[in-house]
C-alpha cells in the first residue's frame, strides 16, 4: 500500500529536471546582474578611470600622499559611490590666472598693436588735451575708426584714407629735416585734397599743426590697377616745425581741418638702436598658407639665413598653417624672428581661406598690399641695421667666394665705389631657378647623406641661364637712402635718383626654389631656364652646421615625434 505513494521513475526525472532549470536560471540572473563576471576587462576599465581621475588631480596639485589611496585592483563590488565623490572633488583646468587692471592691459595690448599709441592714451585720458575747447581735441580711443584690426580711418571730402603705420623720419639725408611719414592706403589716384597733421607731444597738452606736404605715391601705373576707388598704397609727408626739432612726437593724427576731432591716431614709431647698428635684417611680407604645410622648408630656410649672417627676420602674418605657428613662435623665443600679424583694408576680405583665394585671383591687389608690410619694415628697422633685404621664404642670397654675408658686402662695396665712388641705395643680386625637377633628373636617389626632408641642401641642379639683368632681383638696400621700397628695387631714394649697384655673379647670386618659372615667364621657362641646368653646390659650405641646427630644431618642436605621427599626412603638432 505505501509503495502506491511513492513517486514513479518518471516524476522523479521531470523534479530533477525541474532543480536544475531553477538552478541554470538563478545563475544567469546573477551573470547578467554583475556583469563584470561576462566582462574581464570591466574590472581594468573601472581601474583605468579611477587612475585618470587620479593622475587629473595631480596634474592640478590636488593630490596629498596622505590622502589618496591608489584604485585597487582586487574586489568586483560597485564603485558608483566612489566614483560619484571623485567627481565632485575633482577640478577643472581652467586658467586661473588674476584679473589685470588697465594699466597692465594696456601694457599687454602695446606690443600687439605697435601702431596704436594705447600707451600714451592711457597716460592723458584724463587730461583735456586739444587747442580749444572746441578745437583738435585728442580723440579718444574709444572713438577711432578702427577697420580690420589694425587700419584706422580717415573719409575726407574726396577719398577715404585707410593708415597703417606712422615713423620719425631724421635721416640726415632727408632734404625736409625731421619728418613723420604716415603709411597707408588712399581709394583715389594723386590725391588733391589738402590734409594735416595734429602732431601730440608727451611735454604738451595741444598739438602741433603740420601741413602734408606730399603723397608718395608707392606703385608704377604702367604695372597695373590704376583706376580711382581702388586701394593706393602712399607715403604721407609732416615735417616738424623748428621748434620741435629733437623732439619725438607721441601720436599722430590726419585730419582734412586743422580744428577736426580725428578719428585717427597712430603711435609715432622712433626706434633708435641700442648701442651699435646690427647688420643685416630680412622683411618677408603677409605669410599666405592656409593650407600648405611648409613648416620644414622653413625652419631650413631660417636656419640657412641666419647662418649667412641674418641677424634678425621680420615676418608679416596673414594665415598660416599651425605647423607654420610653431615654427614661427619657436624661433620667436630664440630672439631670432620678430611675426606681426597683418590684415588687409577696407571691404578686402580678411576671412580664412576666402583671404587666400582673393589674393591668388586678384594679383595686382595683392602686390599693392604687399607695399605696406615692406615699408613698415623698412621704417621700424632703418636706425637699427646696415642693411635690409626684402626676401621670399623661398630665396637665399647666396654668397659665392665669402662665408658670409658680411666678408661678402665688404667686398661688393669696395668694387662698386672703384665703378663710381659714391654710395648705393641698393646692391642687387641676379635671379637663378633652382627648380624641383632637375634634382631628380640628375639624381633620381637623391643625396643619401642628406635629410631628405632639406629642401635647399638636396636641391643643388639650377638653370644655367640666369634671368636678364634687373629682372626679378633681390637687393641689400640701404636704409640711409631709401624712402619707399618695392619687391625688387627702391622705388624713391633720399638725396634724387635712386642707385643700385648689380652685384657680380661670381660673389654672389639669388637662388630661387620654385617648382616653375613665374608666370609672367611661362612661355619662355623651358627652353631658357629648364632646358639646361647645371650642379650647383654652393650651399654645402654650410651643410653640416644648417643640419645640424634644422634637426635641433626639428626635433624639439617634436617634428620626429611617434612613427604614427611621422607617417600622418595631416599631422599637426600638438
Amino acid at each position: 500500500m505505501l509503495t502506491s505513494f511513492l513517486p514513479s521513475r518518471s516524476c522523479k526525472r521531470s523534479f530533477s529536471f525541474l532543480v536544475l532549470w531553477t538552478c541554470l536560471c538563478w545563475a544567469v540572473f546573477r551573470i547578467s546582474s554583475d556583469d563584470h563576471l561576462i566582462d574581464p576587462n570591466s574590472q581594468v576599465e573601472r581601474m583605468n578611470i579611477k587612475t585618470r581621475e587620479l593622475l587629473g588631480k595631480t596634474m592640478q596639485g590636488k593630490v596629498e600622499n596622505s590622502t589618496m589611496s591608489t584604485p585597487s585592483l582586487s574586489g568586483a563590488g560597485s564603485t558608483t559611490e566612489g566614483d560619484e565623490n571623485n567627481h565632485v572633488e575633482a577640478v577643472p583646468a581652467i586658467d586661473r590666472s588674476p584679473k589685470l587692471n588697465e594699466t597692465d592691459l594696456v601694457n599687454k595690448l602695446q606690443p600687439q598693436m605697435p601702431n596704436l599709441p594705447i600707451v600714451y592714451w592711457q597716460q592723458n585720458k584724463n587730461k583735456k588735451m586739444g587747442k580749444n575747447k572746441t578745437c583738435a581735441k585728442y580723440p579718444d580711443i574709444y572713438d577711432l575708426h578702427f577697420n580690420n584690426k589694425y587700419w584706422q580711418v580717415t573719409e575726407t571730402s574726396n577719398g577715404t584714407f585707410y593708415l597703417y603705420g606712422a615713423y620719425l623720419d631724421v635721416r640726415s639725408k632727408n632734404r625736409l629735416g625731421p619728418t613723420v611719414r604716415i603709411l597707408g592706403m588712399i581709394n583715389r589716384l594723386e590725391p588733391k585734397v589738402k590734409t594735416f597733421c595734429q602732431l601730440w607731444f608727451s611735454d604738451s597738452k595741444e598739438p602741433v599743426f603740420s601741413k602734408v606736404l606730399e603723397y608718395k605715391y608707392i606703385w608704377y601705373k604702367k604695372w597695373g590697377n590704376y583706376k580711382q576707388g581702388l586701394f593706393q598704397p602712399y607715403l604721407l609727408a609732416c615735417q616738424l616745425p623748428k621748434t620741435h626739432w629733437g623732439k619725438a612726437p607721441a601720436s599722430v593724427s590726419i585730419v582734412e581741418h586743422k580744428c577736426d576731432v580725428a578719428t585717427n591716431n597712430l603711435r609715432v614709431i622712433y626706434n633708435k638702436p641700442e648701442g651699435e647698428k646690427k647688420k643685416f635684417a630680412v622683411c618677408v611680407k603677409g605669410l599666405d598658407f592656409p593650407d600648405d604645410d611648409l613648416s620644414i622648408r622653413l625652419t631650413e630656410w631660417i636656419e640657412v639665413l641666419t647662418t649667412l649672417g641674418a641677424d634678425k627676420i621680420f615676418l608679416y602674418n596673414l594665415e598660416v598653417h599651425p605647423n607654420v605657428t610653431k615654427v614661427l613662435d619657436y624661433y620667436t623665443s630664440k630672439g631670432l624672428v620678430d611675426v606681426t600679424p597683418i590684415s588687409l583694408p577696407g571691404y578686402q576680405p580678411n576671412l580664412p581661406v576666402l583671404q587666400h583665394m582673393y589674393l591668388k585671383s586678384k594679383l595686382n591687389n595683392k602686390r599693392q598690399n604687399e607695399l605696406i608690410p615692406y615699408n613698415d619694415c623698412l621704417y621700424r628697422n632703418m636706425y637699427r641695421y646696415e642693411y635690409i633685404a626684402l626676401l621670399d621664404i623661398d630665396e637665399v642670397i647666396m654668397p659665392i667666394k665669402h662665408n658670409n654675408w658680411a666678408d661678402m658686402m665688404k667686398e661688393v662695396i669696395t668694387t662698386s665705389m672703384k665703378v663710381k665712388n659714391e654710395t648705393r641705395a641698393s646692391w642687387n643680386f641676379r635671379n637663378v631657378y633652382f627648380m624641383d625637377e632637375m634634382l631628380d633628373l640628375h639624381e633620381p636617389d637623391h643625396f643619401k647623406d642628406i635629410p631628405p626632408y632639406l629642401h635647399m641642401m638636396q636641391h643643388v641642379y639650377r638653370s644655367a641661364n640666369y634671368t636678364k639683368p634687373g629682372q626679378y632681383v633681390k637687393c641689400f638696400h640701404n636704409p640711409e637712402k631709401a624712402l619707399i621700397l618695392h619687391n625688387h628695387f627702391p622705388l624713391g631714394c633720399l638725396g634724387g635718383v635712386c642707385t643700385s649697384y648689380p652685384v657680380d655673379t661670381s660673389l654672389a647670386h639669388l637662388q630661387h626654389y620654385r617648382q616653375d618659372c613665374v608666370s609672367t615667364l611661362k612661355k619662355s621657362c623651358k627652353n631658357d631656364f629648364k632646358s639646361a641646368s647645371v650642379k650647383d653646390t654652393t650651399i654645402w659650405k654650410w651643410k653640416d652646421a644648417v643640419i645640424g641646427k634644422t634637426t635641433e630644431a626639428l626635433q624639439k618642436l617634436g617634428f620626429f615625434g611617434t612613427p604614427d605621427n611621422r607617417n600622418s599626412v595631416n599631422s599637426v603638432l600638438p
